[in-house]
C-alpha cells in the first residue's frame, strides 16, 4: 500500500465514523425494537427441559455486591415456579433473565432478616401485573409471616390502586394484588415437615440454627427423582447434613471468617464502633465455606452451590480467597454463586448440569 492511499482511507474511516455516530439514535432505535420484539416472544421457562432447576436471582447478602444481590433463589420444577426469599434486586434479576415474574406460583420464606424480605413489595406487584394475577400471591413461611404480608400490603395498599385506576382489570384486578400469609408451625430440630404439593414437585422444610433469629427454616424440593435442599442462614447445622443427604444439590449460605475478621480489624483500627460490632457479631450464626464443604461432603451430595455469600468478592483473587481450605474437606463439585448462576437437574436422570448463566 503507497504511502498516498493511507490519508485516503484515513479520510474515508473518518467519514463513515461521523456517518454512524450522526444515526446512532435511529440506530438504537432499530436495535430497542428488535431485541424488545424478541424479549416478548420469549419464554425461558418454557424452554426448560422437564427437571428441576435452581437459578440463583439473588445470591448476595446484605452488603454490596457487584455481582450478588439480595438473597433470592428460583426453584423450576416442571411448569411450576417457586421463589425462596426476596432480596433487594431479585425480581429485576428474573426480568433480566427473561423469567416472568407473573408465572410465580408461591414464594417461601426462610426467615425475617430484612436482607430475605426487602424485596417483597416488588416481587408480588410485578408478578401481578405482568399476568393479571387475579389471586395474591401466596407467601408461606414460618409463624410471623403474617405480620409480614400484612406490613408489605398496607404499605402497597394505595399503589394498587392507583394501577387498578390506571391500566383496569385487564392488567391490574384488584383482587389478584398483594399476597396471602400461608403459616406454618417450625417443626422441631431434625424433623422435615411438608408444606407444598403441586405436580409432581413437592417442598419440606426444617429447622436451622441461626441464634438469636427464630424461627429459621430451610427448605428441599423433591421433583421426579430428583432433589435440592436450600440451608437458609444457618451456623453448621446437623439437620442440614441430615436433611440433604444423598440430595443432588445442596444451596448453602457461607460467610468467610478470615475476610469479616479483616473488615472487622479495619474497622477498629480506624474507630468504627458500629462496623466493629457488626463484623464481630455475624461471625456466630453463619456456616463458613469449610463448614459448609463439611456438610455437603458429609451428606454425599452430587453439587455445592455457594449463596448469600459474604463478605462481598470484589476483587480479583477473592473467590479463591473465600474457598481457601474448602479443597481439604470437600472432592466434589461446587461453584461459588453470582447472579443468575443456574444448575439444572433433568428429570429422571443423574446427571447435573452446571457452570450456566442466565
Amino acid at each position: 500500500m503507497t504511502g498516498r492511499k493511507l490519508p485516503l482511507i484515513a479520510v474515508a474511516l473518518a467519514v463513515l465514523i461521523a456517518i454512524i455516530y450522526s444515526q446512532r439514535a435511529s440506530l438504537a432505535l432499530t436495535l430497542m425494537d428488535r431485541v424488545a420484539s424478541q424479549r416478548v416472544a420469549t419464554d425461558v421457562l418454557a424452554e426448560l427441559p422437564d427437571g428441576l432447576h435452581v437459578i440463583l436471582c439473588g445470591a448476595g447478602g446484605p452488603l454490596p455486591d457487584p455481582e450478588r444481590s439480595g438473597p433470592c433463589v428460583a426453584v423450576v420444577a416442571g411448569s411450576t415456579l417457586v421463589i425462596v426469599d426476596s432480596g433487594t434486586g431479585g425480581v429485576r434479576n428474573l426480568n433480566r433473565m427473561q423469567i416472568n415474574a407473573g408465572n410465580i406460583d408461591t414464594l417461601l420464606l426462610t426467615h425475617f432478616h430484612s436482607d430475605h424480605i426487602d424485596g417483597l413489595g416488588e416481587i408480588a406487584m410485578m408478578r401481578w401485573v405482568n399476568a393479571a394475577n387475579q389471586q395474591p400471591l401466596p407467601v408461606i413461611g414460618p409463624t410471623g409471616v403474617d405480620a409480614v404480608v400484612d406490613g408489605f400490603n398496607r404499605a402497597y395498599q394505595a399503589d394498587a390502586v392507583y394501577r387498578n385506576e390506571h391500566h383496569t382489570d385487564l392488567v391490574a384486578p384488584l383482587s389478584g394484588s398483594g399476597m396471602k400469609a400461608v403459616a406454618f408451625e417450625p417443626p422441631a430440630k431434625g424433623v422435615i415437615k411438608t408444606v407444598y404439593e403441586k405436580q409432581g414437585l413437592t417442598i419440606s422444610t426444617f429447622s436451622v440454627d441461626h441464634a438469636p433469629v427464630s424461627p429459621a427454616v430451610g427448605y428441599r424440593f423433591d421433583y421426579k427423582g430428583r432433589s435440592a435442599v436450600i440451608s437458609g442462614d444457618t451456623s453448621k447445622s446437623m439437620t442440614v447434613e441430615k436433611v440433604a443427604n444423598g440430595v443432588d444439590l445442596l444451596v448453602h449460605e457461607a460467610l468467610a471468617p478470615h475476610l469479616v475478621n479483616i473488615m472487622h480489624n479495619a474497622a477498629t483500627k480506624v474507630g468504627n464502633v458500629i462496623a466493629a460490632k457488626i463484623t464481630h457479631d455475624i461471625l456466630d450464626y453463619h456456616a463458613s465455606p469449610v463448614e459448609a464443604a463439611e456438610t455437603a461432603s458429609a451428606a454425599d451430595v452430587g453439587y455445592l452451590l455457594y449463596y448469600h455469600v459474604v463478605p462481598p468478592l470484589i476483587a480479583p483473587g477473592m473467590e479463591a480467597a473465600f474457598l481457601a481450605g474448602v479443597s481439604d474437606v470437600y472432592d466434589g463439585r461446587l461453584s461459588v454463586g453470582v447472579d443468575g448462576s443456574m444448575i439444572s437437574l433433568p428429570a429422571n436422570a443423574d446427571s447435573i448440569i452446571s457452570d450456566q448463566r442466565m
